[in-house]
């Protein structure tokens, strides 16, 4: 058989012969592409040869020029050139035109642009389906082009490639490499043979497969689309699609020589493959395992095997593996959020870890909380290790994880944050550089509120000055929800608050983080202690059956009723000019009323017990008295028939007050009853007392550090009594921690001054200097360069007197070891409580174990918190010395208490010196987060509570000028001491000691309330009061918020929040400028810790006066005669010296108490009076 015949049928009148005409198909692709090929370079030849004569003629009429012959002749020349060179220009800005529309027709540039290359690589992808489909027939056949649907299709697609081939041309630069594209060549040998096909009325399938070669333009066409964004995904795209191409392309090629045979063997040796096959023989052939069962058979089919096995095997070679990679080294956690309708979601990023992760999740999705329908979306830029995924996994119904970075909007619009309900910020507590991470922060803030303006942000900060770079930000709004959690402003705003009330550091952190309730039917002290621990902080709307109640009504009401304990409410003001002003106030007093929508805050187990004080209807609940019981009525509420004077009319700031026995009717906005006695106004008051700009703080000008500077030899000389030390470890390469936080609650104003306790800071003088100036305006303020660890130091500032002793490190100590963190702050609490005192302190009058309440009549034996004088108990051992320590690591507080038995695993909460109040963590304050997420006044008033009075208006205050400014008394700045403070009421004496020995704490909670307006929360016991025998220990620890019917014991302390007490300092004499004072009337409201037996009392107290009074007359007369000049030259005069009686501390317990005959020498004043 000379020739293959093929298919012929009656509607197609082929050649009768039935020969081949794939030569016509072919012959027009190679006409096309070396014809053009010819004029193309017949043209740039021609044009080169013109270049060149043009160019001799120009240099020609230079030289005729410069010869000065033919002058007219040139003249008369130049005529028609300039004729032909305008014609030129005008040829050439036509064609220019021309070639710039037809650039911007096919650039991705425009959308006409972006349009026409999208729906050319579509069609294209068209074209190559349809030679998919002709690929199962033969390769030349005869088909009609009006009947054939496939080949009336591809003629279309054809003809708008060619004309998209011309404006391709039109716009090149560079003809010839145009011509010489890849995707010239694809339309050259694709598009001419559609044409032959309708002409021939034939279908010749050819080099057709060439479409294929379209898909390398695949990452291009999705990166006009916005799709592609990333360089890793571009790079994945472009493999795949240079490999799927040039692999489908082969396949075309092995299919239409295996299928048509060798030309030279008549195409006698072809064989029957589809192309499918064709590409699973490639495939086998790329990966060189060539199982055989499929192989080529023609010699041409062969020889391409040949070549394309070694470029197939370097791209399969190079290409899957790194395809492999890419897909590998994808984000698993790159996609986006989806948000589900009806749920918020907030987002969390910054400092991502396991433990961060894990206490954040763990008080966020407490299950005290009311049904918490929040998602939580986690930012990082760092994939979660296997503990933090499987932490996520946990909570996956809540948690979901996306990598990625806040400062990226791209990364932003993943998890949706125009839609979120807050940006929470976490922040590394552990970093060796707080400014660098509170950078970070900002920046992420910055980036956050750049990309929505609006959304909520709560930041943790770990320096105080930085906050102030926050209110730089435009958006930033504290107004609107916003909020930074200052945790060294917080952890040493705790300190200080544990120097004037030791446990109340750990009493406040339990109260804002959520615990669960743990049960120990054993009576020991940590039954009573997890108790109040699983109490938390809420708040909850007031019903109107309050309305027009007075705050103590109210917190009387429902304490004994609800078995709930309100300590503050937020208060709108009736005033005009702060109507739109909502304030949080701490127990105000009987002064304010309850108006309608009052918020309050509760300490309650869990969120549906604070339920019933917005469920509370007098009409149906009133007779009720199991709390449990009250709940939402159906009833229509009704309003409340009270007398007159609490009817919701318009209500008096200083009217509703309440008639008390002891109450005098000259007070101001509360009741603070007044202090008989002795009414010499204090000159000291009067003439030194200064207050900063806000009336907030005692302020003084500023002092040269030099002045408070103490040697070692002047301490001891300077016998310092009832004041904080605070050891600082800390070097001039130490981040600041910023000392200001921790001296500023100490000086608050809602202090006398005389009531200001003294505060010497030991440690590094190259350190302090660079602290000095955020101090040098407080009063009252020493320095002791040296060192904490030196015993020499210690004894010279009269540790075992004072108040409290701070432990502090600045030290940032880049350990692997988390356990030598805190090595610093370990060996100087281990090294206090180790040292040794003489038992010769003298005797003193103190004032119990806590302050009296004010307006009591210190001269009735019945009111007096102590029945003469008290003995000073004698602290003999650094055990007794009550010492405060900030640790890094939680694990380390093991090392703090030799003697107790806690577990290392332990957490935080459950061990003693926390428990006792005498270890301070900051990883405390990890559940503010979730507590101001879920109710922002949280934190105000924390903030409120701990700092002092720290405002908005003051931090913007120190964001301008980074120190307190000083002020004049205004009635208005004045009115600013007018706030609650925080101290500890001593029931062994007093007009509380009948219910100090078995009483019961609701019946102390209602008469403090009532008497004295004190607000009753809490209470400081011994740790061994339970037991039956006594003990030595002087260890106590903190109980929140015990049940009305729990019972007290004399040694204990109780929490509570006092008025300020505007007689206070009229009641005081004057010790600064007389001699002849008495050492008695300059006693200060510093704790008492230890309690004679209650059966001693009686005969204690006999034994003691006549002693006591002697030695007050010994020493008035030694401060008589003991004088001291100041630093100062202006005030080089002599001037007598405050005696201060020296503070108790943790009680030694009953007996303890010894005689001693050896007095203590005057005590000096070492601070400037200002």
């Amino acid at each position: 058989m000379d020739a293959l015949i093929i298919p012929v049928t009656m509607e197609v009148p082929c050649d009768s012969r039935g020969q081949r005409m794939w030569w016509a198909f072919l012959a027009s692709s190679m006409v096309t592409f070396f014809g053009g090929l010819f004029i193309i370079l017949l043209w740039r030849t021609l044009k080169y040869l013109w270049t060149v004569c043009c160019h001799c003629g120009v240099k020609n009429k230079e030289a005729q020029k410069i010869n000065g012959g033919g002058d007219t002749q040139a003249d008369g020349a130049c005529k028609p050139t300039d004729e032909k060179e305008e014609n030129v220009a005008a040829e050439v800005g036509w064609m220019t035109s021309v070639k710039d529309w037809a650039g911007v027709m096919i650039s991705a540039q425009t959308l006409t642009g972006r349009v026409l290359v999208v729906l050319v690589f579509a069609l294209s992808i068209g074209a190559l389906v349809i030679y998919f489909i002709d690929s199962s027939n033969p390769i030349e056949s005869c088909q009609n082009f009006y009947k054939d649907f496939t080949l009336q299709i591809d003629m279309a697609f054809n003809v708008f490639f060619l004309l998209y081939f011309g404006l391709r041309f039109i716009a090149a630069n560079d003809k010839l490499w145009f011509w010489l594209e890849v995707n010239s060549v694809v339309d050259f040998f694709t598009v001419p043979p559609v044409f032959v096909s309708v002409y021939l009325n034939r279908s010749w399938l050819g080099l057709r497969f060439l479409r294929a070669l379209r898909l390398i333009q695949f990452s291009e066409i999705l990166q006009f689309l916005n799709i592609l964004k990333t360089s890793n995904s571009i790079k994945l795209v472009n493999l795949c699609s240079i490999f799927i191409s040039t692999w489908l392309t082969a396949a075309g090629f092995i299919h239409l020589v295996e299928n048509s045979g060798d030309p030279w063997e008549n195409f006698q040796n072809n064989q029957p493959l589809t192309y499918w096959e064709c590409v699973y023989l490639l495939m086998v052939t790329m990966s060189t395992v060539g199982y055989g069962d499929v192989y080529a058979k023609t010699t041409l089919g062969r020889l391409f095997m040949v070549f394309f096995i070694l470029g197939g095997l370097a791209m399969f070679a190079s290409y899957v593996p790194e395809i492999i990679e890419l897909i590998g080294n994808r984000k698993k956690y790159g996609g986006s959020y989806s948000a589900v309708s009806g749920r918020k979601h907030i987002v969390v990023c910054g400092h991502i870890t396991l433990e961060s992760v894990s206490n954040f999740l763990k008080d966020f999705l407490h299950k005290d909380r009311d049904d918490v329908n929040v998602e939580i979306v986690f930012l990082h830029n760092i994939s979660p290790n296997l503990e933090l995924e499987a932490l996520f996994k946990r909570h996956f119904t809540q948690v979901e994880f996306y990598q990625g970075s806040v400062l990226n909007p791209h990364d932003l619009a993943r998890v949706k944050i125009e839609s979120a309900d807050a940006c929470l910020i976490l922040a590394n507590k552990y970093c060796a550089d707080p400014d660098a991470e509170d950078a970070s922060n900002i920046m992420r803030v910055i980036s956050i509120k750049n990309y929505h303006p609006k959304i909520r942000i709560i930041t943790q900060m770990l320096q105080y000055h930085n906050k102030a770079h926050l209110l730089n930000i435009p958006s930033w709004n504290w107004k609107e929800g916003d909020d930074a959690i200052c945790l060294a402003e917080l952890k040493l705003g705790f300190i200080a608050q544990s120097c004037l009330a030791p446990g109340l550091s750990t009493m406040l952190a339990n109260l804002f983080s959520m615990r669960s309730f743990i049960k120990i039917e054993e009576d020991t002290w940590q039954k009573y202690y997890l108790e109040g621990v699983a109490n938390e902080m809420y708040t909850e709307y007031l019903s109107s059956a309050f309305v027009g109640l007075s705050f103590p009504a109210v917190c009387e009401l429902v304490f004994a009723k609800l078995k709930l304990l309100m300590i503050a409410i937020e208060y709108k003001s009736e005033k005009r000019e702060s109507r739109s002003r909502k304030r949080i106030l701490i127990n105000p007093g009987n002064h304010v009323k309850i108006q309608e929508g009052t918020l309050g805050f509760f300490i309650a187990s869990d969120a549906k017990e604070v339920k019933r004080a917005f469920f509370y209807c007098k009409a149906c609940h009133d007779d009720i008295t199991d709390p449990k019981r009250i709940k939402k009525c159906g009833c229509k509420r009704l309003e409340d028939e009270q007398p007159s004077t609490l009817s919701p009319k318009k209500k008096q700031r200083n009217g509703g007050m309440r008639n008390s026995p002891n109450s005098s009717p000259k007070l101001m906005r509360h009741d603070p009853l007044l202090i008989p006695g002795n009414e010499q106004i204090d000159n000291m008051d009067a003439n030194v007392k200064k207050y900063d700009s806000t009336g907030m703080f005692h302020w003084c000008p500023a002092k040269d550090i030099e002045k408070v500077i103490l040697t070692r030899s002047e301490a001891a000389m300077t016998v310092l009594s009832g004041h904080v030390v605070v050891c600082i470890f800390g070097d001039v390469k130490s981040a600041l921690i910023g000392l200001r936080n921790l001296v500023m609650p100490l000086r608050a104003s809602n202090f006398h001054y005389h009531e200001l306790k003294h505060i010497v800071f030991v440690g590094s003088l190259e350190y302090l200097r660079r602290e000095w100036e955020t101090l040098h305006n407080f009063p009252k303020v020493s320095i002791l360069p040296g060192t904490p660890l030196s015993r020499a130091d210690l004894r010279a500032v009269n540790i075992n007197l004072c108040d409290m002793c701070v432990i502090l490190s600045a030290n940032q100590n880049n350990i692997d070891d988390a356990s030598l963190q805190d090595k610093e702050c370990i060996l100087a609490s281990l090294n206090i409580k180790s040292m040794q005192f003489d038992d010769s302190i003298g005797v003193l009058q103190a004032n119990s174990q806590g302050f009296t309440p004010p307006g009591m009549d210190r001269s009735s034996p019945d009111n007096s918190p102590v029945h003469g004088l008290l003995r000073q108990p004698s602290i003999t051992t650094g055990a007794n010395i009550p010492i405060i320590t900030e640790l890094v690591n939680d694990s380390n507080v093991q090392f703090l208490d030799q003697d107790d038995d806690d577990d290392p695993d332990t957490e935080l909460y459950l061990t003693q010196p926390f428990a006792c109040g005498t270890a301070f963590a900051v990883s405390v304050l990890d559940s503010l987060m979730s507590a101001t997420y879920f109710n922002d006044n949280i934190l105000t008033l924390i903030r409120t509570l701990v700092t002092g009075g720290a405002t908005p208006e003051l931090e913007a205050l120190i964001a301008e000028e980074n120190a307190l400014r000083g002020g004049y008394s205004t009635p208005q700045t004045l009115a600013n001491r007018d706030r609650c403070r925080v101290a500890q009421l001593a029931l062994y004496d007093g007009p509380f000691a009948d219910l100090g020995d078995g009483g019961c704490y609701g019946d102390l909670f209602c008469k403090a309330l009532k008497t004295y307006n004190m607000l009753c929360f809490g209470i400081y016991r011994l740790r061994d009061a339970h037991l039956s025998t006594p003990s030595q220990c002087t260890k106590r620890y903190v109980i929140t918020n015990p049940p009305y019917e729990f019972e007290l014991v004399p040694t204990d302390l109780i929490f509570c929040l006092m008025q300020f007490d505007h007689n206070a300092g009229q009641s005081r004499a004057s010790l600064s400028h007389s001699s002849h004072s008495s050492y008695s009337s300059s006693k200060k409201s510093s704790s008492v810790h230890s309690i004679p037996s209650t059966a001693n009392r009686p005969n204690r107290t006999k034994t003691r006066d006549s002693r006591e009074k002697q030695n007050a007359t010994r020493m008035n007369r030694m401060g008589q005669e003991k004088k001291w000049f100041t630093d100062e030259p202006d005030n080089a005069y002599p001037r007598n010296i405050q005696i201060k009686p020296m503070s108790t501390h943790m009680a030694n317990q009953i007996n303890q108490y010894k005689s001693t005959s050896s007095l203590i020498p005057p005590i000096r004043e070492v601070e400037d009076e200002c």
